[in-house]
């Protein structure tokens, strides 16, 4: 698309992508490459005694997904597209836990593409991570991308 077809799709939805099984080995695989293994993520048995009743994966690796999810979603690219690279994010909030064994999936909502001169663009997205048969999302974020053409 061209950089004026993207500008267009502001305050559109963009993409939405398959549901992704969140299961104990993605969960320690994690905790393993964070170093963050604190019980409620990796340990079944304690994590019973919590008010989830079970292990949850860390709101970090949720928020992880953004590229697997993004990629599967196939959202619009700009034309002659060099290379993208992650800016930073804004207003981000893990609303809910995600229960090992649930399948996720990501939402994603342009919010603005913006042109930064040089070749240089700026696409902001809302990210959603939904949780199957749950009212509330894990998470809402917004991420910025800058993209080199």
């Amino acid at each position: 698309m061209t950089p004026e077809e993207l500008s267009a799709l502001d305050g559109q939805e963009i993409g939405l992508s398959d549901w992704l099984l969140i299961d104990q080995d993605r969960v320690n695989a994690f905790a393993e490459a964070t170093g963050d293994f604190q019980f409620i993520h990796v340990d079944p048995e304690r994590a019973k005694a919590t008010p989830f009743g079970q292990t949850i994966a860390h709101g970090f690796l949720t928020l992880s997904l953004f590229p697997l999810l993004m990629q599967q979603a196939d959202l619009p690219m700009p034309a002659g597209l060099k290379m993208g690279v992650n800016y930073g994010g804004n207003k981000t909030r893990f609303l809910a836990p995600v229960k090992v064994g649930k399948r996720v999936r990501g939402r994603f909502r342009q919010i603005a593409f913006e042109a930064k001169g040089g070749g240089q663009y700026q696409h902001s997205i809302e990210f959603t991570v939904e949780i199957e048969g749950e009212d509330k999302p894990a998470v809402i974020a917004e991420w910025i991308t800058l993209y080199f053409l």
